[in-house]
């Protein structure tokens, strides 16, 4: 039982920590350096702010992989027995694999601008009129993913809570009888 509340708590916060990461990113980060003076800046110092987040996202994931996994082998009984809690496991974990490859593709985008920073933003996500077709695209690419990442893991997190209610003794007993 311990070891389940420190796999859960682990992967809880690993998901918060994607939420929360990727919410900052959006709003604080992308929001402060449109602020700044010079256009190349822009682009730039978000490009760095998102390079130096970067590791600790993927240790993250790597934390709430391993953490799911212990989870699941800890759950292995009542996956078998209880009613609608492997079914659960397999969308979330579906939401969670997308939401990963999301995040990655956004990392890949954002490489992109990081490359063409010298041409100078409105924005970490809005392009300058006269931007090369390659920035336009992989800024008009990121306006929408650095909206979607927190949304997938945010389904992460109600997913969560969701097995979390699945494992109240009443609803143990409910999906047992069925």
């Amino acid at each position: 039982m311990a070891g389940n509340l420190v796999a859960r708590s682990i992967h809880d916060l690993t998901a918060g920590a994607w939420f929360g990461g990727s919410l900052m990113g959006a709003i604080g980060l992308n929001g402060a350096t449109a602020e700044a003076k010079d256009p190349a800046e822009r682009t730039r110092l978000s490009s760095l702010g998102w390079k130096k987040w970067a590791p600790f996202q993927a240790a993250a994931f790597g934390a709430h992989f391993l953490s799911g996994l212990a989870i699941m082998w800890e759950n292995k009984g009542r996956m078998a027995k209880q009613d609608g809690v492997t079914r659960l496991t397999v969308y979330k974990s579906i939401v969670t694999l997308a939401g990963a490859a999301v995040t990655l593709y956004a990392g890949l985008q954002g490489a992109k601008v990081e490359k063409l920073a010298s041409e100078g933003a409105k924005g970490a996500t809005e392009p300058k009129p006269e931007a090369s077709e390659e920035l336009r695209s992989a800024q008009q690419q990121l306006k929408i993913l650095q909206w979607a990442i927190p949304v997938f893991a945010g389904w992460v997190i109600v997913l969560g809570a969701k097995h979390g209610e699945m494992q109240r003794p009443k609803n143990v007993f409910k999906g047992l009888a069925r």
